[in-house]
């Protein structure tokens, strides 16, 4: 797909504004006490920093479709994300607020992004146009999860309104890398596979916009129809249609997997987190806030979103023919 380069950085650019804007509007709305009080916040008060994280996965997202999965622009995208929560950490400790800093952080990550770009173009330079499939349809899948995560994100008390806005948001963004990144992965583009890329943008954000709209405690059923609908479209995009039609048997399996594989990846990852691996409470003491209540948890589901993204991504992507970056000569 020729428009895969400037989409994804497009969208990589996005998702520079939604953290600049987390970590200077969202987040101070999760920080109302200090260190200080004996009224330590509860369940899924940081809230701010799970978005934020998404938007930076969506940036490293970004980055991996704009060089079409193959492994130097990858590499670096998972880099720079690493690099990336580093930094935010470190930000997230200063407390920057207002739309100077704002404005400061979009503009300086976006030039961060520029200057990658620019280096790694001219790394490819005279190498033909590729793309690696897999890579690809796995990032896709990747952000089919950290959509359900990104809409069903909760509050202590669900009644911020910035909350809501934070969540469609992300996800918004996030369905759009989804259905761009399986397009990207086609084996070629045609009038079907983008008509129904169309469909699925439509759908899945209605999805989204569904799953806000129900309290917190009826969500589960709306996000296991959201994460079958986006992944199973996922698969009619990315896999191959032999003779010219999908292979309805296939995709059928890959529906199942899709209804169930999300959810029971979630649970797997945060369990490890919620009893052996204190990771979102060791993370909120390097941003330098407040202890979650020792009655309660500190889960970061960001990450739990991130590594069921890519248990799903290895049973989706491998449909595909090739596990060899193809070489596109036309109509790519």
């Amino acid at each position: 797909m020729r428009s895969a380069r400037p989409l994804g950085l497009l969208l990589s650019c996005a998702a520079v504004v939604l953290w600049a804007f987390g970590v200077t509007v969202l987040q101070p709305l999760t920080e109302p006490i200090g260190p200080w009080s004996e009224r330590l916040p509860g369940n899924n008060t940081y809230w701010a920093r799970d978005l934020r994280f998404m938007a930076i996965m969506a940036v490293a997202l970004g980055l991996v479709l704009a060089g079409r999965g193959l492994r130097h622009w990858s590499r670096t995208a998972v880099v720079l994300g690493g690099l990336w929560v580093a930094a935010d950490l470190a930000i997230d400790r200063v407390d920057p607020i207002g739309v100077q800093a704002t404005v400061l952080l979009a503009v300086g990550g976006c030039a961060v992004l520029g200057v990658l770009t620019v280096a790694l173009v001219g790394w490819e330079r005279g190498l033909p146009p590729a793309v690696d499939r897999k890579v690809v349809t796995g990032a896709a899948c990747v952000a089919g999860v950290l959509t359900i995560v990104a809409a069903g994100i909760e509050s202590p008390t669900d009644r911020e309104p910035e909350l809501n806005q934070g969540a469609l948001a992300t996800a918004t963004l996030l369905v759009v890398l989804t259905v761009a990144a399986a397009l990207a992965a086609a084996p070629a583009r045609s009038g079907p596979r983008v008509g129904l890329a169309a469909g699925l943008t439509v759908a899945a954000l209605l999805g989204v916009g569904l799953v806000r709209s129900v309290p917190p405690e009826s969500r589960l059923l709306p996000e296991m129809a959201l994460g079958a609908v986006l992944l199973t479209g996922v698969t009619l995009l990315a896999w191959d249609w032999p003779g010219g039609r999908p292979s309805w048997r296939h995709h059928a399996l890959a529906a199942l997997a899709a209804l169930a594989g999300p959810v029971a990846f979630l649970l797997v990852t945060a369990l490890p987190m919620l009893v052996l691996l204190p990771i979102g409470a060791t993370f909120t003491a390097l941003a330098g806030n407040s202890p979650i209540s020792s009655a309660d948890s500190d889960l970061l589901v960001s990450l739990c979103g991130l590594l069921s993204g890519l248990g799903m991504a290895l049973l989706l992507a491998w449909p595909t023919t090739d596990n060899r970056p193809v070489v596109r000569t036309t109509g790519r």
